[in-house]
């Protein structure tokens, strides 16, 4: 699989578009009637890597539900402005983006899921590192919160390759193109 791994977002959504309510909470999630795990099984069992933001991070690790880091099977990196000290688990990443996702992508592996949030994602549709999104979106709409879709100055097209319906559930896969 050398030099054909792909950067995919896997996510769910309100319908209006939000990963999270205002203080950070995805209790509305969890109250919609899905089906199984809803795809994340089968998508975990196709990834072997890990990226997200330091402030998805720090949410995990502060979740008094978890109790250890939950990939901890993935090689997992971490985004931060700050300089971190890596862990076992995770090795936090401050360089240039957009290069590390090259050389990353050139490795052999499977796919590298970008689990979040909502700033790295507009970073990585910014700079067109993103090659794919399933978006799971709940019969909810929430209102107000963190929104999946940050303003910035980015667009892509989008080419449809997928649905699949978890009971209440619509997963939306799609190729950006």
């Amino acid at each position: 699989m050398s030099g054909k791994r792909k950067v995919v977002l896997f996510i769910a959504t309100s319908l209006d578009g939000f990963i999270a309510t205002k203080d950070e909470t995805l209790e509305w999630l969890f109250d919609v009637e899905g089906e199984g795990d809803n795809g994340y099984s089968a998508f975990y069992d196709k990834i072997d890597t890990i990226l997200m933001g330091k402030k998805t991070y720090d949410w995990i690790m502060n979740d008094d539900q978890i109790i250890e880091y939950p990939y901890k099977d993935k090689k997992s990196f971490v985004f931060s402005k700050s300089v971190r000290k890596n862990t076992d688990d995770v090795q936090f990443i401050k360089e240039d983006i957009p290069q590390f996702i090259s050389e990353l992508k050139k490795r052999d592996g499977k796919t590298i899921w970008l689990v979040g949030g909502g700033q790295l994602f507009s970073y990585f549709l910014e700079n067109k590192l993103v090659d794919e999104l399933y978006l799971t979106v709940a019969p909810k709409i929430i209102g107000r919160g963190i929104p999946l879709f940050n303003s910035g100055s980015y667009h892509a097209d989008l080419k449809l390759i997928g649905t699949q319906t978890f009971n209440q559930f619509v997963e939306l896969h799609y190729k950006v193109l």
